[in-house]
């Protein structure tokens, strides 16, 4: 079976695409691999010359089955030129990896994302293949499992799954009740509904909450791999959409992935240390989980800690 395609979304940071592209040639299944690349038209006279370079740069690129670039003749934003263009690849190829233009992955991405794809075509509570994941502790952990959060950054869907996204503010507040929107922040308010709040108010223009927010509505599953074959280098401050960070930051893994989970659930270990993940800062409340965890075998409590 040939790969699914790569669809990549650029806009205006030559040097980050190189290193992207660098490392996506760089994959096993790279040259049976069909590239499409999506490039966002600029927002005004200064972003000419690097739009401009990005697109020649994508005409004369080489090491893949083939490279379509498709150039937006205006600017549309991250958020609608990723939607519009996720939606156009599923219903061309039924299925796509998705990449951003700051993303560098490990050597065996492809190989895992197409493994991955054609295990679970069929099985309809899994929604969505991640490629990045967060550095929490992986001791214990099976080497890919299923967590309820999609992560965006070198991920991958089917059409039969992401027909179901809407990017639809008035539906989640119509249909999220009280406990959906706590269960929606991890129990520990990891901050999802703050995004949707700030959709609401203008004050963000995203859809990858909106596309966890879509999964969490059908009870989806998001596969997740231990190590992380995916790392953004995007968080340098260059980019429009984040900040200067180094908490995102991880290693790639140096091995391909053998094994895919079986087990149609949430691990429960991974969403005990994504919530102290989100809530690592706040060392208080940080302290009182660990407490609890110790205490519930002593004080039969059931809790979500």
């Amino acid at each position: 079976m040939r790969p699914a395609p790569v669809v990549l979304f650029t806009y205006n940071r030559p040097w980050h695409l190189e290193q992207t592209i660098a490392a996506l040639k760089g994959n096993e299944l790279a040259r049976d691999t069909d590239l499409i690349v999506y490039s966002d038209g600029p927002r005004g006279p200064d972003d000419l010359d690097a739009v401009d370079t990005i697109r020649g740069y994508i005409r004369a690129l080489g090491g893949f089955r083939s490279v379509e670039l498709r150039a937006r003749a205006k600017n549309l934003g991250l958020a609608a030129n990723i939607i519009d263009g996720v939606t156009t690849i599923v219903k061309e190829h039924g299925q796509a990896i998705v990449l951003e233009d700051d993303l560098v992955t490990s050597r065996y991405f492809l190989r895992y994302m197409n493994d991955a794809l054609g295990r679970y075509e069929q099985v309809e509570q899994v929604m969505h293949v991640s490629g990045y994941m967060f550095p929490i502790d992986v001791e214990g952990l099976q080497e890919t499992f299923f967590y309820r959060v999609p992560s965006c950054w070198g991920w991958a869907t089917w059409e039969r799954a992401w027909r179901y996204f809407r990017k639809d503010i008035g539906w989640l507040y119509s249909t999220f009740s009280p406990a959906d929107r706590i269960s929606f922040d991890l129990d520990v308010d990891a901050g999802f509904w703050r995004q949707v709040e700030a959709n609401k108010r203008g004050r963000m223009n995203t859809w990858a909450v909106f596309w966890y927010a879509s999964v969490f509505k059908r009870g989806g599953l998001c596969l997740h791999p231990a190590r992380s074959l995916v790392m953004n280098i995007g968080h340098d401050g260059s980019g429009s959409n984040c900040r200067a960070s180094r908490r995102f930051d991880t290693s790639l893994g140096d091995r391909p992935v053998t094994y895919f989970e079986e087990r149609l659930e949430e691990d429960p270990r991974v969403l005990e240390r994504m919530q102290l993940f989100y809530i690592g800062k706040r060392w208080g409340v940080r302290w009182l989980i660990h407490l609890l965890r110790r205490l519930r075998p002593i004080l039969s409590v059931n809790a979500f800690f």
